[in-house]
């Protein structure tokens, strides 16, 4: 079996861009990815042919060496658009390798160590803690959700006294605990915006009173030592991981106990190969990993694969595929129903959707256990989105 062809297509999920990668080999097997869209994606489409130049030719099923070779032609250590390119031909080779041998892909990771994956839904546009309550009893009954991560912020952090930003956003996640079910799970998420670790420490023990599930991401990633002094006077749980590239950034992370929980992307830091080492590297130090996957249905499907088989798992990210265009029928058992097609195509025609909180393995699905709409794919369907930059009171920039 040899490597033949590469495809790309740029398509979209509900409001974000998606980069799909295809690899066909001479045996008629075609694996297939997702890259993470940084910005610029349309960037990602020459940076994936000029790899594919290295796999050509060469067998899909030696992927330890093959990614390997990919990350040592850069001679100095591959920034965001070559790991997210790197990344979706990753999962095109595990995805390769598994249908050769008609399995699912965490059979080739030492079989599965649960059933089920449990995920969590975001929910970052409730006003307040009713509307907050009716968001989450809705995700309950359609999906069964139980776990969910919400903005800490009730004002903006750029034009309020920090002091109002805290007490604001205790008193939010207090009434919230008082309204929703006990036992609904809440993390929160402060999306690095926060430029002064003793501020995050601030609002992560405010939060703590009323015990999330975990605090992510309050401050930027580059100075890792300042996650391990403010980690050691926070009293919540910790999580962080998603501006992180590699296995050499998580040590270094881990090193100076800077997280309880670990949130790399795989589509991110290099594919599964990296996110597997990146995982043992937690384990040996006892912090769980918590993947971040606010892609499309097929990253979900890669990042499923790697929660069925790994120890340290915690809990999945989850986006609904174009918010709620699927429904389970009553009695029709495992397989989702299409309500309808109004709201777009969809790139994946059997996406992976919760029960009861959970996604469920498919033992009897070779691969990632997805069938993909390569008619959809075929209309280039690319949707600019672009962060949202804060502004000061003097006119100066701050984190979105």
């Amino acid at each position: 079996m040899k490597i033949d062809r590469l495809r790309t297509f740029m398509s979209q999920d509900k409001d974000r861009p998606r980069m799909i990668v295809a690899v066909d080999t001479s045996d008629g097997i075609t694996g297939w990815g997702e890259c993470y869209n940084h910005g610029p994606d349309r960037a990602l489409e020459p940076i994936l042919e000029y790899l594919f130049t290295f796999l050509l030719g060469r067998d899909p099923r030696r992927i330890e060496f093959l990614i390997q070779y990919l990350m040592q032609q850069s001679r100095f250590p591959p920034g965001a658009l070559t790991l997210a390119a790197i990344s979706a031909l990753d999962h095109c080779l595990w995805d390769i390798s598994a249908k050769a041998l008609g399995v699912p892909v965490y059979m080739l990771l030492g079989g599965q160590v649960r059933d089920r994956v449990k995920v969590y839904a975001g929910v970052y546009t409730a006003p307040d803690a009713p509307a907050a309550r009716d968001e989450l009893d809705r995700l309950n009954e359609g999906w069964g959700f139980t776990a969910f991560k919400l903005s800490p912020y009730r004002v903006n952090i750029h034009q309020n006294r920090w002091g109002e930003v805290v007490r604001t956003s205790a008193e939010y996640f207090r009434t919230l605990r008082e309204t929703v079910r006990n036992d609904y799970e809440i993390a929160f998420d402060a999306h690095a915006q926060i430029f002064e670790p003793q501020q995050a420490v601030q609002l992560g023990n405010a939060l703590a009173l009323y015990d999330p599930l975990f605090f992510e991401e309050p401050i930027r990633p580059e100075n890792v030592e300042a996650w391990g002094d403010m980690k050691r006077q926070m009293t919540c749980t910790l999580a962080t991981g998603e501006s992180l590239y590699n296995r050499f950034e998580f040590l270094r992370l881990l090193s100076v106990r800077g997280a309880d929980i670990i949130q790399p992307d795989i589509c991110v830091v290099g594919g599964l190969l990296e996110m597997r080492k990146i995982a043992a590297i937690a384990e040996a130090h006892y912090v769980t990993v918590a993947p971040h996957n606010p892609m499309g249905p097929l990253a979900t499907a890669v990042n499923l694969h790697f929660s069925a088989a790994q120890p340290n798992f915690r809990i999945l990210e989850y986006r609904l595929p174009h918010g709620s265009g699927y429904f389970y029928e009553s009695g029709s058992g495992e397989q989702p129903a299409l309500r309808s097609r109004s709201e777009g195509a969809w790139y994946v025609k059997d996406p992976y959707l919760p029960r009861d909180g959970y996604l469920e393995l498919r033992p009897d699905r070779p691969g990632w256990g997805v069938e993909m709409d390569e008619e959809v794919l075929k209309t280039d369907d690319y949707v600019h989105w672009e962060r949202r930059v804060g502004i000061r009171p003097d006119g100066s920039t701050a984190f979105p």
